[in-house]
């Protein structure tokens, strides 16, 4: 689905990725674990064209979009909820979800089918709707940003550090809403980074491990010789 090719990517002129290849396929869950600064940040933002590239290329499906603008690239089929979440707070949280689409222009019945399946998936956000985006905790933000990434993420749905400072109880039914995803939507590929592997406790179907912008191979678990 999309692949990756010796991406390299430089901020304020300092080297962060360096000769990135990987490739993330349509049904699958995929990690990508590291340390805080190891280029997971980094990753996401160029694969959506939020940042330039130095080298390298990536191509979803085929065609090349290295150079596709970052807007462009969710007309694609990819959704992307950054670590920050990035809510509007003027606009509602329904009206949060439903605003990638309409700058899309898809059509109303389109956008309302989408936000049907995305409240099968995360029922949370039922309750939460006709709520300001100013008025949601860090946690009830992430679950907004998931289901936002949803909207638009039909065949690509990057999230960055999803888990992360999120309350236990929270935590469980992001996981549930993951896997009931991957339930409803089994074509999905579903990319989730993570600094702290054990939180993302059987999710993944395979992990990538990133150390100083460059991708190793994985230990393997212990107790599995």
């Amino acid at each position: 689905m999309l692949k990756i090719d010796k991406l390299s990517a430089s901020i304020a002129g300092n080297t962060v990725l360096r000769g990135i290849t990987a490739e993330f396929r349509a049904g699958e869950l995929l990690a990508v674990v590291g340390r805080n600064g190891a280029g997971k940040t980094t990753l996401l933002r160029a694969i959506m064209g939020l940042l330039p590239v130095s080298s390298g290329s990536v191509s979803m499906e085929g065609t090349e979009i290295t150079r596709v603008a970052g807007h462009r690239r969710t007309a694609l089929g990819i959704g992307y909820a950054p670590e920050d979440r990035v809510m509007f707070p003027t606009l509602t949280v329904e009206e949060n979800l439903r605003l990638p689409c309409e700058v899309l222009q898809l059509p109303a019945a389109e956008v309302d089918r989408r936000l049907a399946r995305v409240l099968e998936v995360v029922p949370q956000l039922k309750e939460m709707l006709g709520r300001s985006g100013a008025a949601l905790s860090g946690g009830q933000g992430k679950m907004a940003a998931l289901g936002r990434a949803l909207m638009v993420g039909t065949k690509l749905v990057l999230l960055d550090e999803p888990f992360q400072g999120l309350a236990p109880v929270l935590a469980v039914q992001y996981a549930e809403s993951l896997r009931r995803l991957h339930q409803i939507a089994p074509e999905l590929c579903i990319v989730v980074t993570e600094s702290n592997r054990s939180l993302l406790r059987d999710l993944p179907d395979a992990t990538l491990t990133l150390e100083r912008g460059e991708l190793v191979v994985a230990p393997e678990p212990a107790g599995t010789h």
